[in-house]
């Protein structure tokens, strides 16, 4: 008899990543890592570039972002799956995340001790913990292995993978590329607990996920002001002031009138006296 050797990092062919998904990706620069690669890493990079910058293997990714999702999906609670983010361009994808998982969202600072200080307010038992970042979410990252809770991060290249057991190869600098990530992994939750059909495409836009600098956004806003000011409405209804104006234009006309009435001759003038006359 034959037996067929089959690898770990095979999945079905229902959760094999679709075009679209690797267009994405690769739209959002999730493949591109930073010039320092740690070894840790370097089975997740495809080649380097010339410029000396590597690429991770989208398949990879794809394949860990499954593994995550398994992972989630395997708490019965899940208010008990943790994600975290201290870094700017993070946080409003974890909020996003949180709100349609049902997953527990600490976005800025993390308090020490929220896992181990019983006394705090704030203190939380999480069963799952998830980091954008392991360089700037290493506090969690060491209370969670304090506790024994398994831990699921978004690994660059140059970063560290001490008490991390899921490692995602990806871009966790660029706010689109987190944005995306938290999307895709939000997406496949909901697609493995029988929410969401692989069918039907997620009606939640991948842009509720991306940080928005606020200094842009009131650009935005005031941009749109201005433009709804010059709108159809405005076109439509017109300027009455225009017709006020009109009057004068009409007055105007009646006074030049009286330039026939004065009697002076121009013309039968003495061209010296009028120069005299300036």
């Amino acid at each position: 008899l034959s037996v067929k050797r089959r690898e770990m990092s095979q999945v079905p062919d229902c959760l094999n990543p679709t075009q679209e998904d690797i267009a994405k990706l690769v739209a959002c620069d999730s493949h591109l890592a930073s010039t320092n690669c740690e070894k840790e890493m370097e089975r997740y990079v495809f080649k380097r570039r010339g410029d000396g910058v590597h690429v991770f293997n989208l398949q990879k990714t794809w394949e860990k972002l499954v593994l995550a999702a398994r992972a989630i999906v395997a708490i019965e609670n899940p208010a008990d799956v943790c994600v975290i983010a201290a870094g700017t361009y993070g946080q409003r994808a974890v909020l996003k995340f949180a709100k349609y998982t049902g997953a527990t969202a600490i976005a800025g600072r993390f308090t020490p001790g929220t896992f181990t200080n019983q006394i705090q307010k704030k203190f939380v038992e999480p069963r799952l913990l998830i980091v954008t970042d392991p360089a700037l979410d290493h506090q969690p990252i060491r209370e969670g292995s304090y506790v024994n809770v398994p831990t699921i991060a978004f690994c660059h290249s140059d970063s560290p993978l001490h008490h991390i057991d899921i490692a995602i190869p990806s871009n966790n600098k660029g706010s689109k590329s987190i944005g995306l990530l938290w999307w895709l992994l939000a997406r496949e939750v909901l697609r493995l607990r029988g929410d969401l059909s692989r069918n039907t495409e997620w009606d939640v836009m991948i842009d509720m996920f991306i940080y928005r600098d606020p200094e842009e956004q009131e650009k935005e806003e005031a941009a749109q002001e201005a433009f709804s000011s010059f709108g159809p409405e405005a076109i439509e209804g017109g300027d009455q002031s225009w017709s006020d104006k009109g009057a004068d234009w009409d007055a105007a006309g009646k006074v030049g009138d009286s330039w026939g009435e004065t009697g002076d001759n121009w013309a039968a003038a003495d061209p010296a006296q009028q120069v005299a006359g300036w």
